[in-house]
């Protein structure tokens, strides 16, 4: 009589071994049940699939001068003018320190799975913020790579600020938000900082004349979040890097900006919105990169 054929599991080490072990002997007492046998052949089959990769590599940053900004941020422009260059030396030093770019590197979507399952938003300090930046680009409004951008801030309950989080992330590695942006432009990062009662979320793209990007931004989240998430629409507001009163580009990116302006190719920002002031906005600000 002949035999069943062998299941044919090259390359499957997980599923060889399993071949191997209904070979052996049942009686033995260290023979797994046909479940268990089961159950260990499918988790050395799943750690054999390739990982499902992202478009952009992603890194992560944690911001712990919340407060120094708020301070700077929160001056009046008479006062803003005032400060000597020493200080603002200090303040980008204290910020430097602050910034911290961690060792996660988001390559795929399970990598990203890992990183936003143990990183417990809920216990961030208030005016601490994480972002998550494509590799290239930092949270930093003086960054080569964003100077000319801008972002747009979403305020939404702590209740809710985990969940919408986790969305924006998904749509950010998703491609969905490059995919709203002008062909033009580049979507740089996403960002949360922690408030009294809110959390503020940040997306940044690259170039802030470009309207479509502006306008598709807004237009794709407020789609794809469900209604429950969505922020008040008196809640978000988009601003230029360039509009924030602690914003000193080093003399030769300042040069570049002055140049858009009298070409007319920055945009004007959107009246601000009373519901969130500039003041509460998650700033950055160091030097420019190295």
């Amino acid at each position: 009589m002949t035999g069943r054929p062998q299941l044919f599991t090259r390359g499957l080490s997980g599923l060889s071994g399993l071949s191997q072990s209904q070979s052996a002997d049942a009686s033995s007492p260290a023979a797994s049940s046909p479940a268990e046998q089961r159950d260990d052949a499918k988790r050395n089959f799943l750690k054999t699939m390739r990982a499902l990769p992202t478009q952009h590599y992603w890194d992560v940053y944690f911001d712990r001068s919340g407060n120094i900004i708020f301070g700077r941020e929160t001056q009046s422009k008479d006062t803003a003018a005032t400060t000597t260059a020493a200080a603002q030396t200090d303040s980008k030093d204290e910020y430097k320190t602050s910034l911290e770019k961690l060792e996660t590197r988001i390559e795929s979507v399970q990598d990203f799975w890992r990183y936003n399952n143990n990183t417990p938003v809920d216990q961030i300090k208030m005016r601490e913020s994480i972002y998550l930046f494509k590799s290239g680009f930092r949270p930093v409004w003086e960054d080569r790579r964003n100077i000319t951008g801008g972002c747009w801030t979403l305020r939404v309950p702590k209740a809710v600020g985990p969940d919408v989080w986790t969305r924006i992330q998904l749509l950010a590695i998703g491609e969905v938000l490059e995919g709203a942006l002008d062909d033009d432009d580049q979507l740089c990062g996403v960002g949360l900082s922690v408030r009294f009662n809110s959390h503020l979320i940040t997306i940044w793209n690259r170039d802030a004349s470009k309207k479509t990007s502006i306008d598709g931004i807004i237009e794709c989240v407020l789609e794809q979040l469900p209604e429950e998430l969505r922020p008040k629409p008196d809640a978000y507001y988009y601003k230029k890097h360039a509009d924030h009163p602690g914003f000193n580009p080093p003399p030769e990116l300042r040069a570049v900006l002055e140049s858009q302006k009298k070409n007319g190719t920055v945009a004007p920002s959107p009246a601000n919105n009373p519901a969130v002031s500039a003041g509460e906005a998650p700033e950055v600000k160091v030097d420019s990169p190295q």
